[in-house]
């Protein structure tokens, strides 16, 4: 039987990458819907500096109610809700959510990643008011001098601490095991940037009176410094993707063509949730491509 509404596409995840694609799809005069369940990382932002046309940078808050209000504009709202399952019968895709489904001809998923943690007293705290951070990229220049630590990851140990060298001569890195992922030319790499190396293991992170990151470590030791970076790694929000067969990489990431397609058929993605840099202009770039090929590729809409 034949759903009685079928959207052009559903859109998963509201997000900057999300939201740009519903503004392009509804300007093209498309049938969409956008549902998301509220936990973008775009939200943890205090201001994003790096993001164009912003000089004086734009709370992430703040950048996504400009979004929303934008879609708006065009007859676009955004849905809130959790998208448990995707189905694709070959001519639709059949979504399932705790009230009941939706039916799509394309999905497009901006579901982001999941950062890989460690417990850090007062986390969203932290991380609003910049003691703690997670990307260098985006934010490597509003540290300037400060005194940083950083938590890394066995897969990489030393690059990100090498990224932030070009921001402050005061970088010290940190390990959570005894077991030290570090090669000697590693080792050397650290000497030769002057960057500081604690070999005791981290065991945890807690926050100061001002909000400034402590770090413990197994010595029993106290590391005091005005920022932390816990660069652990970070998995794909792509299990919707998994499930119909999608194609991933590194981190369950999504892997796309040209035009942010999938390996399943009328199934696009953009956004952090594929391979790629993450960082809030790629989105929006992807976002751009994927919503004019589904344009292109969906039944023509002439206007009466």
């Amino acid at each position: 039987m034949i759903p009685s509404k079928i959207y052009d596409t559903l859109i998963v995840g509201g997000g900057p990458g999300g939201l740009t694609a519903a503004i392009y799809l509804r300007r093209f005069r498309r049938e969409i819907i956008v549902v998301d369940k509220g936990n973008s990382r775009l939200q943890l932002i205090p201001v994003t500096h790096n993001f164009p046309g912003f000089p004086d940078g734009i709370q992430g808050t703040q950048l996504l109610d400009n979004l929303r209000s934008q879609l708006g504009r065009y007859g676009g709202h955004v849905t809130e809700g959790e998208i448990t399952s995707l189905a694709h019968n070959g001519d639709y895709f059949t979504a399932e959510f705790a009230g009941g489904q939706f039916h799509a001809r394309t999905v497009l998923l901006s579901t982001g990643i999941a950062d890989a943690g460690m417990p850090i007293e007062n986390w969203h705290e932290a991380v609003t008011s910049g003691a703690v951070r997670l990307c260098p990229v985006c934010d490597g220049f509003d540290v300037l001098d400060k005194r940083i630590a950083v938590i890394g990851a066995p897969d990489n140990c030393v690059g990100h601490s090498l990224f932030l060298r070009s921001f402050s001569n005061d970088i010290t890195l940190f390990e959570r095991d005894n077991t030290s992922c570090l090669a000697s030319k590693d080792q050397r790499r650290l000497q030769e940037a002057n960057i500081k190396r604690v070999t005791s293991p981290l065991r945890g992170v807690t926050m100061s009176d001002d909000m400034k990151p402590v770090l413990h470590t197994e010595d029993g030791a106290e590391h005091h410094f005005d920022v932390v970076y816990p660069m652990l790694g970070e998995t794909a929000r792509s299990d919707l993707a998994v499930a119909l067969g999608a194609q991933t990489t590194d981190c369950d990431k999504l892997v796309v063509d040209d035009y942010q397609a999938t390996s399943v058929p009328g199934l696009y993605a953009v956004g952090d949730v594929v391979r790629g840099l993450n960082q809030i202009s790629v989105a929006a770039g992807h976002a751009a491509v994927a919503a004019t090929r589904i344009h292109s590729r969906l039944p023509r809409r002439f206007r009466e």
